[in-house]
């Protein structure tokens, strides 16, 4: 039985992807050395691929940045304002390349980077392409081809990796009115079509062509368009065996399309659409056809491991009907969602012995898909492999470190009106006016400032025992009482402490939450060079004591302006975090809701006057069909409404959320009932806000005006126009001005730049409403 894998993690091991890749942008090293350490990463994961087994190994699908930005220029599918920076030079390809990532502020050149939104339900973020009406393809990159004949090099024939057309252009978006991005369809099909036929001629058996597109709402036109596609592709490669792979959710009512694309294999994601495997093994058309059919059992984006006796029971169903020489096993998805390498965690009393035999990585992931596939053949009574799982999985179930009755009790004696402030906003609007005292266009960030290297070399001093605690927070609060006085100086109304003594909006709180665990070197993909390292969420959890509130009042009582206290979110830390599947999310959420409830009550209690509950992932969450969105957003909104509710109305509620698409939950955004929200929208040039006018959103908004995830540094007269198109759908009294998320990612030189340019904005809005009223 052929085993395969669709996707491996690409920043490293040991994250050294990232580490290149800001060296780079530094300009302490060159291309070359880059592309040396890229090439590294990729022959050792095809090496530890081809030392598990696996039987089909990808290429194509490691990515310097993003592999959707990967696509675009692979078809020359570049905006108009990148093309000052073509010169027809391959060398130049990468600054091209990082420009429309990143942007491009040099050489007396500004131009934006491209959109960023999260891919699917995932908490990785892609480059949104960018389509227009008379829109031209090209072949530009062949980097598919430079890297399948890297890894025959190697002796390795790899299975290339590309996402399939119909897909790229779903998750692209009109730049201009009068057309439909899915009509594109036949001008970049030839580019494809023409990429294939090379990598075929170069010994290619295999391609697997990415169509998660198929577990989204489509429309007739859209689903005839995979039908179109694969006709094309097909009549001009009748030879090449192509595997078409969707993920993250069930068929539905897509079934018919995928399993009447005249290509060789199709995937399933079994573990998040288990229903389509017995629909698809009734369907006569594909059972009396030759397809194979690859099953994806092995979790991709979980960390727990595989159950054998369940996974085993899906293959033996589909070989039954099949044969065995239809059926392949495989992940979900891409493991691009998993960390590298269970055995990397060396520290037991980080992550202690019982619990970590619960966990398999991506490495462990692949030994797991080759195990699955060799003993669906076996009588595995007494196989020491199918025992010794078997036994992790019963640990786990009867482990006594999981389950907390009065954390289950309190869940369950949640009120309705537990999830309601006193007043409704327009009276808590009224009393925050008065006691806070807010001037028009009110500024503030979202929380975070840059991470400096001392700041982090602070944290790992501490860790290491190299600092006392004394010593560690005289430098924590030297750095808080510097950035108070300099928030100051430059004039903004609401200020943050900066969150110096936090590693990570997620794993800071669940440091501090009963039910977490933690990892060395799990480190996981977010976009670009950003990697997170999720906590794990192993058992029932709660708050022992206040996370916060220290550092949230001593940086309060070092100022006479407001200081915000700074919370994640319950949605956030749950989607933020590997989960545990022995419960519904839901009662894992209102749990964590709670846990923040008691911070949020002990802040107001300790002087603070506005308090910010971050939720970007909110929408993250929300299901790919949009028949489960009601039962996902009700108990996500109420989650949230839980663990802001238990304050006085003068108490000044925020949340934060950014890239993602919120048209759509516009309603439920208002329902959160947060007094400010900031959201991103400043690489859409505020096409967001007009989802908020048109729903006449009541409460006040921050729309950001400049894009911290670039390092360009955006004029004044740059955020005075995105204010001033706020300004046409929000109420002056209701708009406030801040950046689009933190700033912790970034340098200091460019984020006392922007932000005073920000500073400036907002004055002069000031002035000129003045003026005008």
């Amino acid at each position: 039985m052929l085993s395969h894998n669709l996707g491996y993690p690409r920043v490293g091991s040991l994250r050294e992807l990232k580490k290149a890749n800001e060296q780079f942008w530094a300009g302490t090293i060159d291309r070359d050395a880059l592309q040396k350490v890229a090439r590294k990463i990729r022959h050792q994961n095809w090496e530890t691929q081809q030392n598990a087994g696996i039987s089909l190994i990808p290429s194509n699908d490691f990515s310097l940045y993003d592999h959707v930005l990967d696509t675009s220029l692979m078809v020359g599918a570049i905006p108009g304002r990148y093309h000052q920076l073509l010169d027809g030079k391959s060398n130049k390809e990468l600054d091209l390349y990082f420009a429309m990532a990143r942007g491009y502020q040099k050489n007396g050149l500004d131009i934006n980077a491209m959109e960023m939104t999260k891919w699917f339900d995932t908490n990785y973020h892609y480059l949104v392409p960018e389509f227009v009406k008379d829109q031209k393809f090209k072949r530009y990159s062949d980097k598919v081809l430079l890297e399948f004949e890297d890894a025959l090099q190697k002796g390795i024939v790899t299975k290339p990796v590309l996402l399939g057309p119909v897909t790229y252009l779903l998750l692209g978006k009109e730049k201009e009115a009068g057309f439909d991005r899915i009509d594109l369809l036949d001008s970049l099909l030839p580019i494809y079509i023409s990429i294939l036929k090379e990598l075929s001629a170069r010994g290619a058996e295999w391609v697997q062509l990415d169509e998660p597109g198929l577990v989204f709402d489509l429309n007739e036109k859209e689903k005839l368009a995979f039908l179109s596609a694969y006709s094309q592709i097909r009549e001009a490669l009748p030879k090449l065996r192509i595997l078409v792979t969707t993920y993250f959710g069930p068929l539905e009512d897509n079934l018919g399309i995928a399993t009447a694309l005249p290509v060789d294999a199709l995937h399933l994601d079994l573990t998040r659409g288990a229903e389509t495997l017995p629909q698809i093994l009734v369907d006569d058309s594909f059972v009396s056809s030759t397809k194979k059919l690859s099953l994806g059992v092995v979790d991709g984006r979980n960390i727990w491991k595989n159950d054998y006796r369940k996974s085993l029971k899906w293959i033996k169903t589909a070989v039954n009907v099949l044969g065995e020489d239809r059926v392949l096993v495989a992940p979900s998805s891409s493991l691009l969602h998993s960390p590298y390498d269970l055995e990397l965690e060396k520290n037991e009393a980080v992550l202690t012995p019982e619990i970590k035999n619960w966990l398999a990585f991506a490495k462990q992931k692949l030994h797991e898909v080759t195990t699955l596939a060799r003993l669906t053949t076996l009588d595995c009574s007494n196989d020491s492999a199918f025992l010794a799982n078997q036994k992790a999985i019963e640990s786990r179930r009867t482990s006594a470190l999981i389950h907390k009755p009065a954390v289950k009790a309190r869940v369950s004696e949640v009120r309705e009106s537990d999830f309601d402030r006193q007043n409704a906003f327009a009276i808590r609007q009224a009393i925050q006016l008065e006691k806070l005292k807010l001037p028009l266009f009110p500024s503030t960030t979202i929380g975070s400032f840059p991470q400096t290297d001392e700041v982090r070399q602070l944290r790992a001093q501490f860790k290491k025992g190299a600092l006392t605690l004394d010593e560690y927070e005289t430098r924590i609060r030297e750095e808080i009482v510097d950035s108070l006085r300099w928030q100051e100086e430059l004039g903004i109304d609401v200020l943050v402490h900066g969150e110096f003594e936090r590693n990570d909006m997620v794993e800071y709180f669940g440091e501090q939450l009963s039910g977490f665990v933690f990892t060395q070197n799990g480190w996981v993909q977010s976009y670009g060079s950003r990697c997170v390292k999720p906590p794990i969420i192993y058992g029932d959890v709660e708050r022992a004591e206040p996370m916060t509130v220290k550092w949230s009042a001593f940086a309060q009582a070092n100022s006479a302006k407001l200081v915000k206290g700074m919370l994640t979110g319950p949605v956030t830390i749950l989607q933020w975090s590997f989960v545990r599947d022995d419960q519904p999310r839901k009662d894992t959420t209102f749990q964590i809701a709670l846990a923040i409830r008691d911070e949020v009550v002990d802040l107001e209690k300790a002087g603070i006057k506005v308090i910010q509950i971050d939720e970007p992932a909110i929408r993250e969450g929300l299901p790919l069909r949009k028949h489960a969105w009601k039962t996902y957003l009700k108990w996500a909104v109420d989650a949230f409404r839980l663990s802001a509710a238990g304050v006085a109305d003068q108490t000044q509620i925020h949340t934060h959320m950014c890239y993602s698409e919120f048209n759509d939950i516009i309603d439920s955004i208002a329902a959160m009932d947060a007094d400010v929200i900031t959201i991103e929208t400043s690489r859409s040039q505020m096409e967001l806000l007009d989802a908020f006018a048109q729903f006449n959103y009541p409460n006040e908004i921050g729309p950001g005006v400049y894009d911290i995830h670039s390092p360009r540094v955006p004029t004044v007269d740059e955020m005075i126009l995105l204010l001033e198109k706020a300004l046409k759908v929000i109420p002056a009294r209701n708009l406030w001005v801040n950046p689009d998320c933190g700033l912790k990612t970034r340098k200091w030189p460019e984020t006392e730049a922007a932000l005073r340019n920000m500073i400036s904005a907002a004055n002069l809005l000031r002035e000129l409403v003045e003026v005008a009223g």
